[in-house]
Order: C-alpha cells, then structure tokens, then sequence
C-alpha cells in the first residue's frame, strides 16, 4: 500500500474537506466582519481566496468582502499604509479626503465593490498627487514661517510627487486586473 495521498478529481472531495473548506471561509468571512484583518495584503489575499471558491462562497464573501474594505479606507488603515510608504514625505490625508469624497460623487464607483481601489485609482486619474504636491509645497510652514521662492516651492513639490507617487504605485501593484465587474 502506498503511502501518497490519492488524487481526486477536483470536486470529488469527501465531505470532510468539503466541511473544512466550509469552515476555513466561514472564519475568513468571520475575520473580515470582525475587522480583524486590516492590511491591504490580508485583505488582498483573502479577496482571491474568494475570487477562486465556489460560486456560493463567492456570494457569502460579497458583503462582508465590501465592507471590510470599505473599514479599512475608513477608519485610516489606507491612509496609515500609504503613511508607512512615505516616511520623508507624508501622505496628505486631505488629498486621501478628497479622494474618498470624489469616489462618493462619481457614478463610476459602482463599478468595484472595492472603496480602496476606488479612492486609490481616484487620485491617480485625476491627478491629485500633482496638485496636493504644489498645494503642501508653499504653504508657510513647510519653510519656518516664511513664503517660499518659486523655485523652492518647485523643488519640493517635486519630491512631494516623486515619493507619493511611488506609495500610490506600489498600492496598486497589488491588484494584477481592476478589481471590477469587467476587469478594466
């Protein structure tokens, strides 16, 4: 007798597995409900573990899956991430606010169940690193007080652009196709 697992046609499992397949999405669906997963790289893993079940655990990961995305934009987690990203130069929240604000009033955001992308491919498409780059850059107290010549002012938005852009870019690598109905 041979001591190698049997292989089975995909689908012809034993109830067992079909049991701990069961329970393995009902603590994932568990862990999204109760915020306990609060990275995008959690959130992103267990978005294809949903993409790849059943089509009835693809329906019980649906609101739940929304949700906990929608938390994690929410209650700051993104805007710490993207924080983490840029050491030197802070992401601006309020750029992150007018993302999220434009996401709401955008008839296109039904198009991903998935508010993180949204606001991410919000500020990408329409070019808010540029202008909360040149915003932040003259503002007084960015230089002790005083007014910035313009050119110090372009230099620094400059850098502003570079490493949030850079944190923007490396957010979205993590989704290889739009997270939405049509996959654009």
């Amino acid at each position: 007798m041979s001591s190698r697992p049997s292989k089975r046609p995909h689908g012809s499992g034993s109830g067992r597995s079909r049991r701990t397949t069961q329970q393995s999405v009902s603590q994932l669906i568990d862990s999204l409900n109760t915020h306990r997963v609060n990275t995008l790289t959690e959130l992103r893993r267990i978005e294809r573990v949903a993409a790849d079940s059943s089509e009835e655990d693809q329906l019980a990961f649906q609101g739940p899956m929304t949700s906990a995305w929608t938390y994690y934009v929410t209650s700051n987690n993104l805007l710490s991430e993207l924080r983490g990203l840029t050491r030197n130069y802070p992401f601006s929240s309020e750029m992150l606010d007018d993302a999220k604000w434009r996401v709401s009033n955008d008839p296109d955001s039904n198009r991903s169940w998935n508010y993180a992308w949204l606001v991410l491919i919000k500020i990408q498409d329409d070019a808010l690193v540029d202008i909360y780059a040149e915003a932040e850059s003259v503002k007084p107290e960015m230089w002790d007080g005083r007014v910035p010549e313009p050119e110090e002012a372009q230099q620094l938005a400059a850098c502003f652009v570079w490493e949030w852009k850079e944190a923007l870019d490396q957010m979205l690598r993590h989704w290889e196709t739009p997270p939405t109905t049509t996959g654009y």
